[in-house]
């Protein structure tokens, strides 16, 4: 019973401070202001051609007018084939610049350029042995566009193509006379794939002015 009465005092005071903000006028990338939201992500790797699907969230910050900032966590799983098993987390963080000028009002669609750091733990194992596997961790750098369709003036649905690249111990998988084989390489080198990402999100308060 404690914990409902906890997340209903939670709930009512989003409720209170969302309708707080509602009675004030705002541009549409307002500063200072806070949003929270879920995703989907489709990736496809270039080095082992494992296409994966992933789910996460985010929690966005606007900077000013023409740049915001998004704070990310995703878990990713993707097969290679019937062999290997997949399974890659990031966490970390990107700056979004409105190539738009900021308007008085919100327009359907507000596009963006997005670039940004993340740190990333991969596992790679056979499918139906857990036992043979090799993971690693590493961090890498993602860029590319997205864009917003502005539902209201508060929710938002998004969605974006970067291309991550990585740097770190690479694994790679063989097969043997039926046997397949992980291994993690001794040596560091580029390696990356294509994320594409579909998002949903509520702005709920400023944080500053």
């Amino acid at each position: 019973m404690k914990k409902e009465i906890t997340l209903a005092t939670i709930v009512l005071l989003l409720v209170m401070a969302v309708n707080a903000q509602n009675k004030t006028t705002e541009t549409f990338l307002s500063p200072g202001m806070l949003s929270i939201g879920t995703r989907n992500t489709f990736s496809i790797f270039n080095d082992d051609n494992a296409t994966g699907i992933g789910i996460g969230g985010q929690a966005r910050v606007q900077l000013s007018n023409r740049i915001g900032s998004e704070w990310f966590f995703d878990y990713i799983t993707s097969k290679n084939g019937t062999s290997t098993i997949r399974n890659d987390y990031h966490i970390g963080w990107s700056l979004m610049y409105y190539p738009i000028k900021d308007r008085e009002t919100p327009t359907f669609l507000q596009p963006y350029i997005i670039a940004g750091h993340c740190f990333d733990y991969s596992k790679v194992a056979e499918q139906g042995n857990g036992n043979n596997y090799a993971n690693r961790w590493s961090m890498a750098t993602q860029a590319g566009i997205g864009t917003h369709f502005n539902i209201t003036n508060r929710f938002d649905c998004s969605l974006s193509s970067q291309y991550m690249m990585h740097f770190g111990k690479e694994i790679e998988t063989s097969i043997d006379k039926g046997n397949v084989l992980i291994d993690k390489k001794a040596y560091s080198g580029p390696h990356g794939h294509m994320l594409v990402s579909l998002s949903f999100n509520y702005k709920l308060f400023h944080l500053f002015n």
